[in-house]
C-alpha cells in the first residue's frame, strides 16, 4: 500500500446523523477495465479514527480512466448496533488527469449519503 503523503486519491467519510467522524468503515478501490468492461480491486482500506482513508493506490498506478470507491455502510451502522437502508455505497468517477490531486468525502446518515470532489 502506498504512504498517506503520495496517494492521489483520499476520501473521509462522515456520519452527519450523530455528527462523528465515520471510523472503521472499510473502503474498496476499483478500476473498471474498458476492453473486458469488469471491475478490478486495486486498493483495500479501512477508516482511521477521523474516518480518512488514504494509501489506496499509488501515483505510478493512477490512470485514466473510470473509478469506483466501494463503502461498506451497512457493516459500518451493524457495529454500531444501527440499521441501514444502504448496505454499501459505490461512487463512480472518471479520471483524465491522473497528475491531479483527488479527494472524495463521503456524507452519511443511515438512510442518507452525498458526495462532492473536494480538495
Amino acid at each position: 500500500m502506498a504512504a498517506a503523503v503520495s496517494s492521489p486519491l483520499t476520501t473521509h467519510v462522515l456520519n452527519t446523523g450523530d455528527g462523528i467522524p465515520a471510523s472503521k468503515m472499510a473502503v474498496t478501490l476499483h478500476r473498471l477495465d474498458s476492453e473486458l468492461k469488469i471491475w478490478n480491486m486495486l486498493g483495500v482500506g479501512t477508516t482511521n479514527e477521523d474516518g480518512r482513508c488514504s494509501g489506496l493506490i499509488s501515483q505510478e498506478a493512477f490512470t485514466s480512466g473510470m473509478y469506483k470507491l466501494r463503502f461498506e455502510t451497512g457493516s459500518y451502522w451493524e457495529s454500531r448496533g444501527q440499521t441501514s437502508f444502504f448496505p454499501y455505497v459505490e461512487v463512480v468517477f472518471t479520471i483524465t488527469d491522473p497528475g491531479q490531486r483527488f479527494h472524495l468525502p463521503l456524507l452519511m446518515s443511515q438512510f442518507s449519503y452525498s458526495t462532492y470532489r473536494g480538495s
